[in-house]
């Protein structure tokens, strides 16, 4: 059997975390990170197939209230005009265009949809990256890459779903999607924070703002 590894800080202290009828769940000791092993995971083909089915319009009033919990530190937090990187954008990218709509510049980055790696070649004023460190089997590859984006004093403005504990988990819808693989926690963003020395903030139950 093939050694796992935590895709955040390399440990191979992991025990088992959760296990249901399609996939099993491991949490590594060291950042607390709980992860879906490589074996369990989609082909490129079949989590594209799952990400053409969603439907973000940039009419959908009810997706931009979702996103005002990522844009409203953005705007409390950057002068206007600045420059942002929304990374990991799926096919609809709202959330840039309602940071444009107010005036911010924004590129865009998806490895499916917006494959442009000429725009990970700037450095940004911010960095926004919504709903998307789950899908990610490597994470730390994602912090280096994101990191090394940014200015100093410019923010990461992230939202994820955080575990609260194992028996939370075991009913927890967002575990249900097979393109989630990762799952975070308040303990495993504060060891990102140490790793990367950056500071990090928790607004409301999903929202995570580390800055550079």
């Amino acid at each position: 059997m093939e050694m796992q590894q935590c895709g955040l800080c390399g440990s191979t202290q992991l025990h088992d975390f959760y296990e249901d009828k399609r996939r099993v769940y491991l949490q590594c000791a060291e950042c607390y990170l709980v992860f879906v092993p490589k074996s369990f995971h989609l082909t490129p083909e079949l989590e594209k197939a799952i990400y053409d089915q969603h439907e973000n319009a940039l009419q959908d009033e009810g997706y931009k209230r979702f996103l005002s919990r990522a844009f409203n530190p953005i705007e409390a937090r950057v002068d206007i005009p600045a420059l942002g990187l929304e990374f990991g954008c799926g096919p609809g990218p709202l959330l840039a265009h309602m940071l444009q709509t107010r005036g911010y510049q924004v590129e865009l980055y998806d490895l499916y949809y917006h494959p442009n790696e000429v725009v990970l070649t700037k450095l940004y004023d911010f960095v926004t990256c919504t709903e998307v460190i789950e899908h990610i089997a490597n994470p730390s590859q994602i912090f280096e890459l994101l990191f090394g984006l940014m200015k100093v004093n410019a923010p990461l403005v992230m939202m994820t779903k955080l575990v609260i504990d194992a028996n939370r988990f075991a009913t927890w819808h967002y575990k249900n999607d097979l393109t989630h693989i990762s799952f975070f926690s308040r303990e495993t963003f504060e060891f990102v924070a140490r790793k990367y020395n950056v500071s990090v903030e928790f607004i409301g139950a999903d929202v995570i703002v580390l800055t550079k």
